[in-house]
């Protein structure tokens, strides 16, 4: 009996599969000349004084049995290099304008304690402070993006924390860095100012911010050796473009390296959803929040045409991703999550749509990078897993700074209970070593989907993919499973004439390599 029940699945699934085929979807890649650069920047990450994310995620103290360097866990330092991870924002988020730089700074012993009022109220002993961060950053080979502190900090000790990362010559912090063991400088360019105003980093309108931002950016001095700082300004809440509008008609462009904007993929803020046991109903309305990013950044960009034309100014969308309810027995202020297929997709649609808007997004944190929302690494004590999204991340690493190759697609569509969304989310670009890379992600939750690519234009002769799939949407990497889900080969095309026939099996992540 199992032998025919087997033999019956497989001919039900030839069958669709054959159907399936013949309702078949053009995507056309256009090899533009002068088509913009995909920012490696766009790929970058967050790691706030939040929950685990410092405290038993990256840093675990010199003294610790698990193999560390200067207290940062050696196997997380070997997992985001090979993520190529090219920034990384801290200290916060909204701890960033509860952040006195100098409580860390010297020797450990020494430093003050403070409470981190937003994120559960537990003690910050602030031994890790800007030495351990930057050091560790040296070690990652990645950018820091330092977020300064507007909220409750003054300009004084904004412009003096740029000094003393930023100056090579002898000025009072300078000398201060070299008392405290660093003698260069490590010339951090990305600055941002403020976070969150409008919320948690002080609830002030945008005129005021806008004010606010030209004090502050006035005194945070461009020093000869850096090449330049990037001063981010705080952003826009998800759709609030007045915001927008008000920084960019207010802050003269020669003073903004960039403007940020905030969107988390949240159905609900009252009730947000597991993160693991939840329903298609919860799926298709994560998945509206997530591809309603590419209405948010049409739109910010759109204002920030009318001032800057040539786009000199970035936008920045330093936090973004899935945010569900924490898992049962955490503490409620440490934000810690599981990690599903779910969140594979989310991060592969939403990086899609980052990529074919690199003209103007330049800049991206995913939040945040362990034990916190989507994070890309979760651990245990000694044990740590790579999560579904890591596992994108690493996929997507191809398009870092290579050109982006322009799409166009009619996408078939995903439907549920009468509301439809794009099923078809997709990206392409070619590196500096003439290599095609396409990322193709399948949001729908129970259909298979067929793709026709002409090939011819773009000089392909040869292809190669990857995937990232699983059974069930709710699927996870666990400690007890932690190879559950990663990228394996993938086989499930044709070239025929010049054209690629791509079969993407239902929520999945597809990346494609054509020489």
């Amino acid at each position: 009996m199992k032998k025919i029940a087997l033999l019956l699945f497989i001919l039900t699934f030839c069958s669709q599969n054959s159907f399936a085929q013949k309702e078949t979807t053009v995507l056309t890649i256009k090899n533009t000349p002068n088509a913009p650069t995909i920012n490696k920047n766009i790929y970058g990450h967050f790691a706030e004084h939040l929950g685990r994310c410092i405290y038993g995620g990256f840093f675990v103290g010199d003294t610790s049995k698990i193999p560390n360097t200067a207290g940062v866990r050696n196997d997380i330092i070997d997992a985001l290099k090979k993520l190529k991870i090219p920034n990384l924002r801290w200290p916060g988020g909204c701890f960033a304008d509860t952040y006195h730089w100098k409580d860390g700074i010297g020797p450990k012993e020494n430093r003050p304690t403070i409470v981190n009022q937003w994120w559960g109220g537990v003690t910050e002993d602030n031994s890790f402070g800007t030495h351990d961060f930057l050091n560790l950053c040296e070690l990652l080979g990645t950018e820091p993006y330092l977020a300064g502190n507007m909220g409750s900090g003054t300009v004084q000790e904004l412009a003096d924390w740029v000094q003393y990362v930023n100056f090579g010559g002898k000025s009072p912090m300078s000398d201060l860095r070299v008392k405290n063991g660093k003698k260069e400088p490590w010339k951090v360019k990305i600055w941002g100012v403020g976070n969150e105003a409008w919320g948690c980093g002080g609830n002030m309108t945008a005129d005021y911010y806008a004010g606010e931002y030209r004090k502050y950016a006035t005194f945070m001095s461009d020093w000869s050796n850096t090449g330049g700082l990037m001063r981010v300004a705080s952003g826009a809440n998800s759709t609030d473009y007045n915001w927008t509008e008000t920084l960019m008609k207010n802050i003269p462009a020669n003073m903004l390296g960039g403007v940020a904007l905030h969107h988390y993929s949240v159905i609900d803020w009252n009730k947000k959803g597991d993160a693991v046991d939840f329903t298609e109903e919860i799926y298709f309305k994560t998945m509206q929040q997530a591809l309603k990013m590419e209405e948010l950044v049409t739109k910010h960009s759109a204002i920030m045409d009318k001032y800057d034309p040539n786009k000199k100014i970035a936008l920045v969308v330093d936090e973004w991703g899935g945010w569900y309810e924490v898992e049962k027995g955490s503490n409620p202020g440490f934000l810690y999550q599981q990690n599903t297929m779910r969140d594979a997709v989310l991060a592969g649609a939403t990086l899609n749509i980052f990529n074919n808007h690199a003209e103007r997004v330049r800049m991206a944190n995913l939040a945040q990078c362990v034990n916190v929302l989507q994070a890309v690494i979760l651990t245990d004590k000694a044990k740590m897993i790579l999560t579904p999204t890591y596992y994108v991340m690493q996929l997507y690493s191809v398009h870092q700074d290579a050109q982006l190759l322009p799409i166009t697609i009619k996408s078939p569509l995903y439907t549920y209970n009468g509301e439809t969304l794009p099923a078809i989310s997709a990206s392409a670009s070619k590196d500096k070593m003439g290599l095609v890379h396409i990322s193709v992600v399948n949001v729908d939750s129970k259909k298979q989907n067929t793709l026709e690519i002409d090939l011819n234009e773009l000089g392909i002769k040869s292809i190669s993919g990857q995937i990232i799939a699983s059974s069930k949407l709710q699927d996870f990497n666990s400690f007890d499973n932690p190879t559950k889900i990663q990228p394996v080969a993938f086989k499930g095309f044709e070239i025929k004439k010049g054209k690629l026939t791509v079969t993407v099996p239902p929520f999945s992540v597809l990346m494609l390599e054509g020489k």
